[in-house]
């Protein structure tokens, strides 16, 4: 059984990835995990009391198994490209195939938990940009929103401008009023009853400009007297605190979404360009092959022992 996996990145980093994943392909969890998925143990220890020699014992411990792993599993590994081969052995074709795609499913979970890992990473800080310029936008239109509950003004500035008018207005009135006074003290008697109800029209002008004098000096309705130009400028302080934290979370909004594009480009996967193929012959264990080891060193012990034998008998 072969299996090519090919680690690509979308980055400088995928050598270090299948480094990783050399090293998890050989670690005992994976071991673990794989023989609580599929029973590594059963597959292995088929033959177990016609070939004790490689098969597995059922009675072994995940030691045992791992070490069973390291003979049973091989793998090859590029590191100048990044390649992975792993080839599995097992005393049936179905079983290599089926341990080989549970391989390729693990490591591709770990991978794509590396890269969520990763990912979350990279975009964290700018979450935490995020939430703390949020808190400050709402912290912001909440000083706004209480600051025209309490003083019940809306908009100080459109007050201020409309009091204004009004007594720009009234002094317009009191002008003309004057200018009536004053030509009916030239042109009546000093009795006249015109004179009287004019002078009146110019005391209530008065009062009324002195009313609205002391209207733009002091806040309608606010506790304690706070003037109307110190409200007005509170009102101007917390807009610009408002308009900046706007400012500062529209950017801050951009970074996220910047940090999130980034992310998802630099996104690590695991890819087979050869899937898992199922054997049709079986190749190991080679017979031959051991049988001429095992000739030859027999051969080379005899052939060492009959040496010794000479040696001494010629001393002798």
């Amino acid at each position: 059984m072969e299996l090519l996996a090919g680690l690509s990145a979308m980055g400088s980093s995928s050598s270090t990835d299948a480094d990783i994943l050399y090293e998890f392909i050989q670690s005992q969890k994976l071991v673990a995990d794989i023989n609580a998925r599929i029973d590594l143990e059963a597959m292995w220890a088929i033959p177990h009391e016609t070939d004790p020699y490689f098969s597995y014992d059922p009675e072994g411990t995940i030691e045992d198994l791992a070490n069973q792993w390291d003979r049973k599993v091989r793998i090859f590994y590029d590191s100048g490209t990044g390649l992975i081969e792993v080839r599995v052995l097992a005393f049936r074709a179905e079983d290599a195939h089926t341990i080989a795609r549970a391989i390729f499913e693990q490591s591709s979970a770990m991978i794509n938990a590396l890269s969520d890992i990763a990912r979350e990473d990279a975009i964290s800080y700018a979450r935490a940009e995020l939430e703390a310029a949020e808190q400050r936008l709402r912290d912001a239109r909440a000083a706004v929103t209480d600051f025209r509950n309490r003083n019940q003004i809306v908009d100080p500035s459109a007050d201020l401008q409309n009091q204004s008018g009004l007594l720009g207005n009234l002094q317009a009135q009191l002008a003309e009023a004057l200018i009536d006074v004053d030509l009916l003290t030239e042109t009546t008697q000093s009795g006249d009853p015109r004179i009287e109800q004019a002078r009146l029209r110019v005391r209530v002008i008065q009062d009324r400009i002195a009313e609205e004098r002391r209207k733009m000096g002091i806040g309608d309705g606010v506790a304690g007297g706070t003037a109307f130009a110190d409200l007005i400028g509170e009102f101007e302080r917390l807009s610009a605190d408002r308009e900046f934290a706007e400012s500062a979370y529209t950017a801050t909004l951009a970074s996220f979404d910047a940090a999130q594009a980034e992310a998802r480009r630099q996104t690590r996967y695991l890819a087979a360009h050869v899937q898992p193929t199922l054997a049709e012959r079986a190749e190991y264990p080679q017979r031959a092959m051991l049988l001429g080891l095992v000739a030859m060193f027999i051969f080379v012990v005899w052939s060492i022992l009959v040496l010794v034998y000479y040696s001494l008998k010629d001393r002798r």
